[in-house]
């Protein structure tokens, strides 16, 4: 019988949708002695998950819950066959990205601080910050007060299931959809990333949501960042190595562009850092992917995987097949 270990955080009723013929092993990240499992289902978050490690034996598959599985070789070695859960996030991850867009476009992190000050007229420091970042000091009237998304270009650098998830959210708002991936293909037009500084310039809004390689590390610094649009809008909800860290900041402070990021570079972003404080930034601390339906999706794509693995099925999500 395969034994298969996973997190004690999760809840047991989470794994009903697994396959007879395992036992289900609980796993406390405190653990402190040896348990000898055929199968293991790391904890999300990785600093308690390689707590868990040097503690195991036997481990022959992985199957992590979460997409990005980076730290994971280096760690687990190359005997182990590893998992990634491709596709659990795709749902959570493009909402979160269309909601940044929406939120920056609309001037929502400062519509918050008008309510909380509960003054009205502070309204029109949105026409101010707009001619800022637009670089258009030309009086309009009635003031602008906010942004529209309908009929803007943007630019998809990383074209998986979740690029391809938040282009069908985009749909709607008449968009014009660029879209970057490792390798140029056709239907539809994808452009490869050798490509990506003739396309910066085109786009009013630039989506990071590629891996974490050493080819994506600091893909955009202050080269990219000069190329693109005066106030153009930079989401990064990929990982925050890919964004070079004071390049951005530099950047926002100089009002060149704006951005919005659920992950940076280094993270946890430290008490004090300079990002917390630039202007023309919508921050999140890596929330993303955190929804209530996140454990039962990841959960149930390891289930189907773990079925595939018991039958001698090829499996889906292998990023790493154990070695010989």
């Amino acid at each position: 019988m395969l034994r298969v270990g996973y997190p004690a955080t999760l809840s047991a009723e989470l794994l009903r949708d697994f396959p007879e013929g395992i036992e289900l092993i609980s796993l406390s990240d405190k653990l402190d002695h040896e348990v000898e499992i055929d199968v293991w289902i790391p904890d999300p978050y990785s600093g308690r998950a390689q707590r868990v490690w040097p503690h195991l034996r036997g481990v022959k598959l992985v199957l992590a819950l979460m997409a990005g599985t980076e730290w994971m070789p280096a760690v687990l070695g190359p005997q182990v066959t590893i998992c990634n859960a491709r596709g659990a996030h795709n749902v959570s991850t493009a909402e979160w990205t269309l909601t940044a867009i929406l939120a920056s476009l609309k001037y929502l992190p400062l519509y918050m601080d008008i309510q909380r000050e509960g003054k009205w007229t502070r309204r029109f420091e949105a026409s101010t910050q707009y001619a800022a970042i637009s670089g258009d000091p030309r009086a309009v009237y009635p003031p602008v007060m906010q942004e529209e998304l309908t009929g803007k270009t943007v630019l998809l650098v990383g074209y998986g299931a979740i690029g391809q998830e938040i282009e069908r959210m985009l749909a709607p708002f008449d968009v014009d959809v660029l879209r970057v991936a490792r390798r140029a293909r056709t239907e539809p037009e994808v452009h490869a990333v050798s490509e990506l500084h003739g396309l910066l310039p085109q786009a009013d809004v630039v989506v990071l949501i590629l891996p974490a390689t050493p080819e994506s590390q600091g893909l955009i610094g202050a080269e990219e960042i000069a190329l693109m649009r005066q106030g153009a809008l930079l989401v990064n909800a990929a990982r925050g190595p890919v964004v070079h860290t004071d390049a951005l900041v530099e950047a926002l402070q100089a009002g060149r562009i704006r951005a919005a990021l659920d992950v940076t570079d280094p993270e946890p972003l430290p008490e004090g850092h300079p990002l917390w404080s630039c202007p023309n930034l919508f921050l999140t601390p890596h929330i993303g992917g955190s929804t209530p339906q996140f454990a039962p999706r990841a959960l149930h794509i390891a289930a189907s995987e773990l079925r595939r693995y018991m039958k001698g099925e090829p499996l889906r999500n292998a990023v790493q097949l154990a070695a010989e």
